[in-house]
């Protein structure tokens, strides 16, 4: 009977969810146009040639990439390629990117990127770095916010499901990555999927991040057999520990919409990283054999490369020289979100299905542990009793809440997916003081900094699941869809809808000022260290090594060098190495042949790229600079010849050379 109550309630709770976009959107074309103030125009207009106030960095879910948004006007800057191919720009198709998607089981060509989070010192965003994880071949990618490119990646191992990342230290000491799904290690991974609760187990790596080119794992952490979902790292009072949200304490394997929502509490993790260290330090651990790819892209040569590693240190709870390491906090139910107020004392469960907010203390935290203040233990690691350590609990909120940030001012922010809503609540005082309905069943919210120690406050974005009627239909797939509210008063205030690419589970957003100082215009030709570069026209050449061409190519302003190319024959494999010749800010060249089966290439001033091109018939092949960049962009063009591969055409290459006369047999 418990059993079936349970899933009446959870049936509830989901027909709820659905139904809230239907009963919001009685007034089609704008339900909400009464919630807008008189002067939510003004507070997102951003004057012709004027800067927005934030950038925000937006995952894109499904789609695998970063895309950037300027606030508070809503308009969307770049899109970054980071786990998927990318044929706009040539990311995962030039031979310089390709070696940024291997991975162990090869070159993996798209990922699901759900979650951001920014570099920090002393717990403050620094605009060095944004970090994104890959939720299906686990793998945290960095990418350089002076360039906004993503410059290096490392695959996961002994993972599955890496949706419980990337959250960072607030030093960025390291990058922690938890799985969401417990799987078999070791060499026991063939057993049977029944023997969940023998055979699998949770993994958290700690990967060292804070020098870019070496990013490794430093320490695995083997756990019971839960679901990792979200985490954050304490900061000042709590500096060294790490709070992740865990559910399926059943230990389902099959249907967990029922058999991972049995119990009333599932569990808040809390982790002391620095004792972990002292461990590692101390020789303790077990090296275990793996294989993971850790690839880099280095800006002087442009090129990545991907080298496998084999050896990670474990960490594992059942070993009882590691003591102090583990905790686990009661936390109602099935939680999602777990967050820490930019003080460090307050952690906040988000448990999807409850009815309340529970807030934790990480004074009570440490006085239980110092008291064993346990309520016995979930396989070896000890139970914290859930009164000892709660701040208290905020009653009646709303219904589903997933995620909480800050706004440095003593309030909490928290999204609500069932009811559809934001709720602002004082943490110290735990009462909520204000709600607005968003449109429709938020997912994650972002406040600029609002998981630092330093929030900057002003605005809180929802990241909505559910877009319905809130944008001229396309059909039966529709845009993702945000919404801006200014939260500098006693009340929020909603400003603005936008669309969003991709599926946007999360966002961090930073002041423009941090990266506009930084961002790089050009690459510098002289700097240029490609092993294919041609710095000049009087470099260009075409060579060949054996069925090898290699086509050491110039682009400027309006003309390719060279852009008559012959003597290639049918079976070659031609490389295309153009460099970008411009030295001005916003000159992008781009290359493109027939029947290529990859993508175009996208070159930046003083870059090379590489497009490797096999034909496959016979014949003249055209190509082509496929960025507009001046009057005679239309002229920017040249012609391959393909010729049988027993000819005796000789190679030869040029630009500007006048055809020759007809002879009077071709005229």
């Amino acid at each position: 009977m418990k059993k079936n109550r349970i899933w009446l309630v959870v049936l509830g709770l989901v027909a709820a969810s659905a139904s809230i976009p239907f009963l919001n959107s009685c007034h089609k074309g704008g339900s909400t146009a009464s919630a807008v103030g008189g002067d939510a125009a003004a507070k997102v207009y951003v004057a012709p040639g004027k800067y927005d106030e934030f950038y925000s960095f937006v995952s894109g879910g499904f789609n695998g990439q970063m895309s950037v948004y300027g606030l508070p006007s809503g308009r969307m800057f770049r899109i970054i390629p980071v786990f998927s191919v990318f044929p706009e720009n040539g990311y995962g198709y030039s031979e310089e990117t390709k070696p940024m998607l291997n991975t162990s089981h090869g070159l993996v060509p798209w990922d699901d990127l759900h979650h951001i989070a920014m570099s920090e010192t002393k717990g403050e965003q620094d605009g060095r770095w944004a970090f994104g994880n890959a939720n299906n071949t686990p793998r945290i990618g960095r990418v350089d916010l002076k360039t906004f490119r993503t410059t290096e990646i490392i695959e996961v191992p002994n993972s599955a499901g890496n949706h419980s990342s990337p959250f960072i230290t607030e030093n960025s000491e390291y990058v922690v990555a938890g799985t969401r799904f417990s799987v078999p290690v070791d060499d026991n991974a063939d057993v049977p999927i029944d023997s969940y609760k023998k055979n699998f187990q949770g993994s958290i790596s700690f990967i060292k991040a804070d020098e870019p080119g070496k990013m490794d794992i430093a320490f695995q952490l083997r756990l019971p057999g839960v679901n990792f979902d979200l985490s954050r790292a304490g900061k000042g009072k709590s500096h060294g520990w790490f709070f992740f949200s865990c559910y399926n304490s059943e230990q389902a394997s099959t249907l967990l919409e029922v058999n991972a929502s049995q119990k009333d509490k599932d569990f808040i993790l809390a982790i002391n990283w620095k004792k972990a260290e002292e461990y590692t330090k101390a020789g303790l651990g077990k090296k275990e054999k793996v294989t993971y790819a850790h690839n880099y892209l280095d800006e002087t040569t442009h090129t990545a490369t991907s080298t496998i590693k084999n050896e990670v240190l474990v960490l594992d709870y059942r070993d009882p020289a590691l003591k102090d390491l583990f905790y686990f906090i009661p936390c109602p139910k099935s939680p999602h979100g777990c967050d820490t107020d930019p003080t460090g004392e307050y952690i906040v469960g988000s448990g999807k299905l409850a009815a309340i907010i529970p807030v934790f203390s990480f004074t009570k935290i440490q006085k239980a542990i110092a008291n064993k203040t346990y309520d016995g233990d979930f396989d070896g690691i000890p139970v914290i009793n859930y009164e000892a350590v709660l701040h208290g609990e905020v009653q009646k909120p709303g219904l589903g809440p997933l995620h909480t940030e800050f706004d440095g001012k003593g309030f909490a922010y928290t999204s609500f997916f069932v009811s559809s809503e934001i709720v602002k609540w004082n943490i110290e005082k735990l009462e909520v003081v204000d709600r607005v309905p968003t449109y429709y069943s938020i997912g994650h919210l972002s406040i600029p900094g609002g998981p630092t120690a330093k929030p900057h406050g002003k605005y809180v974005i929802a990241y909505n699941k559910i877009t319905k009627d809130r944008y001229l239909p396309t059909g039966p797939e529709l845009t993702q869809s945000a919404q801006l509210y200014d939260i500098s008063g006693e009340k929020m205030k909603l400003l603005l809808d936008f669309p969003t690419t991709g599926e946007p589970h999360y966002a961090e957003a930073i002041p423009a000022e941090l990266l506009v100082k930084n961002s790089v215009k050009i690459f510098k030709i002289e700097d240029n260290k490609h092993p294919y570069v041609a710095k000049g026209e009087k470099e260009t050449k075409v060579t060949r090594q054996g069925n090898q061409v290699h086509v050491y190519m110039t682009a400027i302003r309006s003309h390719l060098t060279p852009d008559n190319i012959e003597g290639v024959k049918l079976g070659d494999e031609v490389y295309f190495h153009v460099t970008n010749l411009e030295q001005d800010w916003d000159v992008p060249h781009g290359f493109a042949i027939k029947g290529a089966n990859n993508a175009e290439i996208l070159i930046m001033p003083g870059e090379t790229c590489t497009l490797k091109w096999k034909p496959d018939r016979i014949g003249m092949f055209p190509f082509y600079c496929t960025d507009f960049c001046s009057a005679l962009h239309q002229e920017m063009q040249g012609y391959l010849r393909v010729s049988p591969a027993n000819s005796k055409v000789e190679l030869s290459f040029g630009t500007g050379k006048k055809a020759a006369e007809p002879t009077a047999s071709t005229k």
